[in-house]
């Protein structure tokens, strides 16, 4: 399997999912501005989306779309218990996951388009309130579905790289600042990371 990426986008979730769970999985860099990736090859014709992530299976087969290229790559790996697949817990896992790519992940995008100032503060604003939701969330546990480190954290963390990327305030969120950290340190992450020659502090 290929794994096509842009260093920081939301592929770095998929990336950390490949590292927690040991799979073999090769790395394509996109620059996104050209559409062209490492190899050599014109971006659109592997997605006509032209966004990260794209996974290529052995098959030649392409998946999109950050949530469903989670999914995919943890049900390779079920003992890895990177995705619940029965009970509450699954549909807790699909709630956040969801929760995350819309509201979070959807609410941040206009930040990348470099906006008015106007544009920036409602942005920011909007964004604070589903911190909040995700602090709620995330409550005392170690990480959002309990005791278990989850393919929904992975994407989580890549929301919060983007917090500080684009200087939102989260000093009244101490918790999630805490949460941060502590996958931070996991070292399949701090691997994604290097890789991608993203800080790793």
């Amino acid at each position: 399997m290929r794994l096509y990426y842009s260093p920081g986008a939301c592929s770095l979730a998929p990336h950390i999912v490949v590292r927690e769970a040991g799979l073999e999985v090769s790395l394509d860099k996109v620059n996104l501005k050209e559409k062209r990736t490492d190899s050599g090859r014109d971006y659109r014709a592997v997605n006509p989306q032209g966004a990260v992530p794209a996974l290529e299976l052995d098959n030649g087969e392409v998946l999109t779309e950050n949530a469903a290229v989670l999914q995919y790559l943890a049900a390779l790996a079920p003992k890895s218990g990177l995705a619940p697949e029965k009970g509450m817990p699954h549909w807790r896992l699909l709630e956040t996951l969801n929760f995350i790519a819309t509201e979070l992940h959807k609410g941040t995008s206009p930040l990348f388009r470099k906006p008015s100032e106007e544009v920036r503060e409602a942005t920011i604003k909007n964004l604070q309130n589903r911190y909040e939701l995700l602090e709620r969330k995330l409550g005392d546990k170690p990480f959002l579905l309990g005791d278990q480190f989850t393919i929904a954290d992975a994407y989580a963390f890549v929301i919060l790289t983007w917090a500080r990327k684009f200087e939102i305030d989260l000093s009244e969120r101490q918790k999630l600042q805490t949460y941060f950290q502590r996958v931070m340190k996991r070292p399949a992450v701090r691997q994604a990371l290097e890789e991608e020659g993203l800080p790793t502090g």
